[in-house]
C-alpha cells in the first residue's frame, strides 16, 4: 500500500504540472533548448529538425540554437554535435526558401586577452559542484574540464549558466548508462540558478516531446536530488513497436490511457501506460490472441490467478471466457492482438472495470 500511495502521489504531481500552463513554469525558450538537446543526444535527426523548426517559431534565436548544439559536443561527442549543426543549417535553409527569416540573435562577446580559462573554469566548476573538484586519477581530463569546458565554453555568454545546465541535463537524460552524471548535473543546475520548479517540469516536457525513457531517467535523478520516493517505471521503445494514437473509441472501457496502432492483416498493437487495464470482457464466438512485444503486463480470467505477460508471451483467450488484460503498475506494456476462429455473429461484450482492489492484489 505504501508503494501504491507513492505512485498515486507521483501521478498527481505530474498531473498538476501538466494541468498548469507549462509556460508559467518553464519559459518557452528553455523548453526549446531542452527538447533540441535531448534529440541531439539521441542522434534522432528527423526529430531534431522538427524540434528546431518549432524552437525557431517560438523565439529561439539562431545564435542560441547554434550555441546549444556546439556546447553539447563536450557531453555527446563531436559526431552528434556536428550532425546536429548540419540539421540546423538545413532547417534554416528550408525556412529561408519559404520566406521565413529567423532572428540571428547575439553572438557571444569576445573574451579579453587577459582571460585565464583555467582560473575561470575552476571557479565555475566549484560553483557547479559546490566544492573544489580535482580529478587526480586523470590530470589531463581534470585540465580539460576546467580550462576548456567550464572555462572556454561556459564563458560564452550567449547562453547563461542555467541555460547550459538545462541543455546538459536533457541531453544526458537521453544517454543510457550516464545516470551518475545526470544526478550530478541536476544537483549542479540548482547551484547555477535553475529553479526546482523548472527541474520538476522537465520530465513531463520530455515525455510529451521526446520519449518516456528519457523522462523516466530524469525522474529518477530528480528524486535522488530533490527528495521523495520514486519507483522506476519500465519504459518501452516506441521506435520498435509504434505507440499509435490515443484509443479514444474504447476509452470508456479502459482504466488509464491506452493507445492503438492498427497494423496489416487485421492485427493491432495496443499500448498501455502503467496501471492501465481494460474492463472485464467476453469475446463471443471468437478467440482473441494476445502477443506481448514490450514491457510487462497481466492477463486474468475470471476466477483464476493472473498470468504475467512479458515479451514473447502468447495467450489465446477462449471464446465465452470473462477476462481482462493490461499493464503492470511499474511498466508500460504493449501487445499485438487479433481474432481467429471467428464465427458468424461474433461480438465483444464489455463488462465492469477491474477495481483497484482487484488490481492491487496482483
Amino acid at each position: 500500500m505504501k508503494k501504491l500511495a507513492s505512485i498515486i502521489a507521483l501521478m498527481l504531481s505530474v498531473l498538476t504540472i501538466n494541468a498548469q500552463n507549462m509556460d508559467d513554469v518553464l519559459a518557452p525558450r528553455r523548453q526549446a533548448l531542452a527538447v533540441i538537446a535531448a534529440y541531439e543526444a539521441k542522434g534522432d535527426i528527423t526529430g531534431l529538425e522538427t524540434a528546431l523548426s518549432g524552437a525557431l517559431d517560438h523565439g529561439l534565436t539562431v545564435s542560441e540554437a547554434k550555441e546549444a548544439l556546439s556546447h553539447l559536443y563536450a557531453y555527446t561527442g563531436f559526431p552528434r554535435s556536428l550532425n546536429a549543426l548540419g540539421a540546423l543549417q538545413r532547417v534554416l535553409a528550408k525556412r529561408k526558401a519559404s520566406g521565413i527569416y529567423d532572428n540571428p540573435g547575439q553572438e557571444a562577446d569576445p573574451l579579453p586577452d587577459s582571460y585565464d580559462a583555467l582560473k575561470q573554469g575552476t571557479e565555475v566548476q566549484t560553483r557547479l559542484t559546490g566544492t573544489p573538484f580535482r580529478y587526480d586519477f586523470a590530470p589531463a581530463t581534470d585540465y580539460y574540464l576546467k580550462a576548456h569546458l567550464f572555462g572556454d565554453i561556459f564563458a560564452r555568454n550567449n547562453l547563461s549558466y542555467a541555460d547550459r545546465e538545462i541543455v546538459t541535463i536533457c541531453a544526458i537524460s537521453a544517454l543510457p548508462g550516464c545516470e551518475p552524471q545526470l544526478v550530478a548535473h541536476v544537483s549542479g543546475a540548482r547551484n547555477m540558478g535553475v529553479a526546482d520548479s523548472e527541474l520538476r517540469a522537465l520530465p513531463a516536457l520530455l515525455e510529451e516531446k521526446v520519449g518516456t525513457e528519457e523522462a523516466e531517467r530524469l525522474r529518477v535523478a530528480l528524486a535522488s536530488v530533490l527528495g521523495g520516493r520514486h519507483f522506476p517505471v519500465q519504459p518501452v521503445d516506441f521506435t520498435v513497436w509504434p505507440k499509435g494514437e490515443p484509443n479514444t473509441a474504447y476509452a470508456q472501457y479502459f482504466t488509464g490511457n491506452s493507445y492503438l496502432a492498427p497494423m496489416e492483416g487485421g492485427i493491432a498493437n495496443v499500448t498501455f501506460e502503467p496501471r492501465c487495464r481494460n474492463n472485464w470482457h467476453i469475446h463471443h464466438k471468437q478467440v482473441q490472441v494476445l502477443i506481448c512485444v514490450s514491457g510487462r503486463g497481466w492477463y486474468q480470467e475470471w476466477g483464476k490467478a493472473a498470468v504475467e505477460m512479458t515479451p514473447g508471451t502468447i495467450i489465446a483467450v477462449p471464446a465465452e471466457v470473462k477476462h481482462w488484460h493490461g499493464a503492470a503498475d511499474d511498466s508500460w506494456f504493449q501487445h499485438l492482438t487479433y481474432h481467429k476462429d471467428v464465427q458468424e455473429g461474433a461480438s465483444n461484450e464489455w463488462l465492469e472495470p477491474v477495481s483497484d482492489s482487484q488490481y492491487d492484489a496482483l
